[in-house]
């Protein structure tokens, strides 16, 4: 093959190699890509992200064989469908996608698939590797905070702004939630563990607590006596609880990262309970094992393509940060599945876990 023919066939991928489920392994094969569709483009994937809803996609077996996991991706586009208007061939982006949905679709891939709605051009002062970290984190605070479905926070910059309390600010996703929220005028309360602290308070946290102290509602009830809006980032039973707890007994809004508001049974019913579910950012309806099913949402796919239209500039700016990140390595099986024994372990914190792809998964596959 020469040149050109090579160049070509990078432009126009048929397929893709990716880290694939089969038989609850994972594994790495030649896979085919979907025709684009439009707003999308194609990517050569030059850094994945791990999120925790790849490990859970994987230990119940959501999507079964031929699954390709990955929700975070940075890389260049090499095609676009001829109606993209905000993308061009050659541009460095970084994107989301439900990895694992659509059969061959997913970050873990030397291709994906991105919309040009729910992505965003990466600064050149941004390295690829800090602009893979953002994109669901980013998106899911996002919405949590200001979505009419969330905590329906607003942003006009003329409301006067109740205080916000983000349970678990040292997550990737109360991390972006207490910079957006701080950016848009909101007074932060968070908790995460003692040495954290100064690195929520760098992000924009006004009052800091350590979620371990058994002092930690009556703490929160003292600085905050009129809270009513609180985000759970963390989303299993003693967070959302305690979390609850921190509003003494008013009425306000609970929203978690959980899907179907699972583990809020605790929560005092005067609370409401809503739950953030980032892929609603696309304008599809969405179901998860046929248990959970998410309708259109046009108001979140708005919403959310609104912040990636802001990120480039924020991020240029320094009006938000990425989070530290760490490398696993390049991607492959064995490097996801550690990533995955971490977060069940609860060994991450503070820092996103990140993959090198494109070169690693054709060396693999030779």
């Amino acid at each position: 093959m020469n040149a050109a023919d090579q160049a070509d066939e990078r432009a126009t991928p048929t397929n893709a190699i990716a880290v694939v489920q089969q038989n609850r392994q994972l594994v790495v094969e030649n896979v085919p890509l979907p025709e684009l569709q439009p707003h999308q483009v194609y990517v050569a994937v030059e850094w994945a992200a791990f999120n925790p809803t790849d490990r859970l996609a994987f230990d119940v077996d959501a999507f079964g064989d031929g699954a390709v996991l990955g929700c975070d991706f940075v890389g260049t586009v090499t095609r676009a469908h001829p109606n993209v208007s905000k993308l061009q061939v050659g541009d460095r982006i970084a994107a989301l996608v439900w990895g694992g949905e659509i059969k061959g679709v997913g970050a873990y891939s030397s291709y994906c698939i991105a919309d040009e709605r729910i992505s965003f051009t990466v600064p050149s002062t941004i390295e690829s590797l800090k602009a893979c970290a953002i994109p669901l984190a980013a998106n899911t605070a996002y919405l949590a905070l200001f979505s009419e479905d969330c905590l329906g926070l607003s942003r006009d910059v003329f409301t006067t702004k109740p205080p916000v309390l983000i349970w678990g600010g040292s997550s990737v996703v109360g991390y972006f939630a207490i910079q957006l929220a701080k950016l848009h005028g909101y007074s932060v309360a968070t908790t995460c563990s003692p040495r954290n602290f100064d690195y929520v308070k760098n992000a924009g946290a006004t009052y800091v607590f350590d979620y371990n102290d058994v002092d930690v509602v009556s703490n929160l009830q003292t600085t905050l006596p009129k809270l009513s809006h609180v985000f759970d980032t963390i989303g299993n039973t003693i967070s959302s609880a305690t979390a609850a707890a921190a509003l003494n007994g008013r009425p306000g809004v609970l929203c978690t990262v959980r899907p179907g508001k699972a583990n809020t049974d605790s929560v005092p019913s005067n609370i409401k309970v809503t739950d953030v579910f980032v892929f609603t950012a696309f304008p599809t309806a969405h179901t998860y094992r046929g248990l959970v099913n998410w309708p259109v949402s046009m108001p979140s796919h708005i919403l959310s393509a609104e912040l990636y239209e802001q990120l480039p500039s924020l991020l240029q700016s320094k009006s938000i940060s990425p989070p530290p990140v760490k490398i696993m390595g390049k991607l492959g099986p064995q490097p996801v599945m550690e990533a995955m024994a971490l977060n069940r372990d609860g060994k991450i914190s503070a820092e996103k876990l990140c993959f090198e792809v494109y070169s690693a998964l054709e060396k693999q596959h030779a």
